[in-house]
């Protein structure tokens, strides 16, 4: 265990008076120390942001240089960064590298990407253009499933905008958010982007603090809520992206062995801690034993174990509330009347690991089936009505993305246009990219994240209007 970890504040690194433990959830074991920021602290990285505003607002051409060098970064010191996040968040090494090395896709994204001036109007009396400007310092409040990658979400888009941030990452997963500010110190200008850590009190004191005009927040719903409540006292903007309960229907022309594997793999990536991971499957009556069966064979086939150890396919789950969250409401589906027909419980041993589990014979009204269980288990509910089983994928306060499964992709098309979320899937799940606007309806979330659209969350709209007469 060692104090390397520092934080970010007007380019410089800065200790905290006191520090918190980071656990590695392989272990259950405290492995590192992270700064816990002091109000003052959090107020000088706020004056840093808005103090460092005002010449990065100005250099459109300074910004794009600077992501793609932070880019370059990224790519340069993927595995390095990639060995920190598998000690904090538990995912495979493979794929915390991969995280790092899409952290540089996004800034790269970002860096290129053309913002045209809109013309609305352009005649003998007016030319009328519609222009984005940056708003000021944005507070960022970044979740433990994918500490960096979501951090740089946010961090791309606002500063292209021209604004400057203060980042706080979850403090179960602080410690890549502190090296990205490490690592970028010589490629950003001082006090653009600040990185702070500690627990919720640091967040709320960002979110009521006067000097942010924007809150780009991941994360649960009921913080996300107080998150608004704070922002709203002072009109601040806000992005907020909640998570979901996304379904996937499959319909009756579907081939079980075949869907089995792309179904599985949309639910359990990193581990189901995903936001818009498959949460719930709706399976044809005729299917349903097959369907079942083919998920269980995938389930019992995983290998999970240690993120640093070859060969391992999922990790633990990330914190020990999550992992107890997780265990509850499989163990309340079982008590219930429902079948494991894989796993089912907790892998004896040190660390958060639970066994890829397939629930069978359930129904909507079980909690693992209603709430989001943002872990390695899955519901699986039969349905013998496709307008029922539609009507019950929407029968929730969540709506971020649903999948649709079918060997006729057009009907299968049609079912998914009638799914209430930001993202509707077609024959796959979970596919995401720099281009592609993420968001969700009613309890998932306000405003979106990525593409142009994702640029435009952190931008204010202008009319500039200038008469020729």
């Amino acid at each position: 265990m060692s104090d390397k970890y520092a934080m970010t504040i007007d380019g410089a690194a800065v200790r905290a008076p006191d520090t918190f433990g980071v656990v590695d959830p392989a272990t259950g074991e405290v492995a590192e120390r992270a700064p816990e920021a002091s109000r003052a602290q959090l107020d000088a990285a706020m004056a840093a942001g808005q103090a460092a505003y005002p010449a990065w607002r100005s250099d459109e051409a300074a910004r794009r240089k600077a992501l793609l060098a932070a880019a370059d970064v990224m790519f340069a010191r993927a595995e390095e960064i990639g060995h920190i996040i598998t000690l904090e968040q538990g995912k495979p090494l493979s794929d915390a590298t991969m995280e790092v090395v899409g952290a540089g896709v996004w800034l790269k994204y970002y860096a290129e990407l053309e913002v045209p001036v809109e013309v609305i109007q352009d005649d003998d009396s007016a030319r009328v253009e519609i222009v984005r400007r940056p708003m000021g310092v944005v507070a960022a409040i970044t979740p433990w499933n994918y500490p960096l990658l979501l951090g740089v979400w946010k961090l791309a888009p606002a500063l292209l905008a021209g604004n400057t941030m203060v980042l706080k990452p979850s403090p179960f997963t602080p410690l890549s958010s502190l090296k990205l500010g490490e690592v970028l110190r010589d490629v950003l200008p001082p006090g653009v982007l600040n990185v702070v850590s500690g627990g919720d009190r640091l967040g709320a004191w960002m979110t009521a603090h006067e000097v942010p005009r924007k809150i780009s927040f991941t994360g649960s719903v009921a913080t996300g809520k107080r998150v608004a409540a704070a922002a709203a006292d002072d009109l601040k903007r806000v992005t907020l992206e909640l998570g979901g309960n996304d379904p996937a229907i499959l319909l009756d022309d579907v081939d079980p062995e075949a869907v089995a594997a792309r179904v599985f793999g949309g639910a359990f990536q990193n581990n189901g801690q995903v936001c818009s991971a498959i949460k719930r499957v709706y399976v044809p009556a005729a299917l349903y034993g097959d369907v079942v069966d083919a998920l269980a064979e995938q389930a019992l086939a995983a290998r999970v174990g240690n993120g640093r150890d070859e060969g391992v396919q999922y990790g633990p789950v990330n914190n020990r509330p999550q992992y107890e969250r997780v265990g509850e409401l499989v163990a309340d589906a079982l008590a219930g009347g429902a079948r494991a027909a894989a796993g089912g419980a907790p892998i004896r041993g040190p660390g958060y690991f639970f066994e890829p589990t397939i629930i069978a014979d359930v129904a909507d009204g079980a909690r693992i089936v209603d709430e989001e269980q943002f872990g390695p288990a899955l519901p699986v509910i039969k349905y013998t009505d496709l307008d029922e089983a539609i009507d019950r994928a929407n029968g929730t306060h969540f709506g971020l993305s649903g999948s649709v499964w079918g060997t006729d992709a057009d009907r299968a098309a049609d079912v998914a246009a009638r799914l209430e979320c930001g993202t509707a899937w077609v024959n796959t799940h979970l596919a995401l990219g720099p281009n592609q606007p993420f968001g969700g309806f009613k309890w998932s979330g306000v405003g979106v994240e990525n593409g142009p659209w994702g640029l435009y969350g952190f931008t204010e709209m202008q009319v500039v209007h200038r008469s020729k007469q």
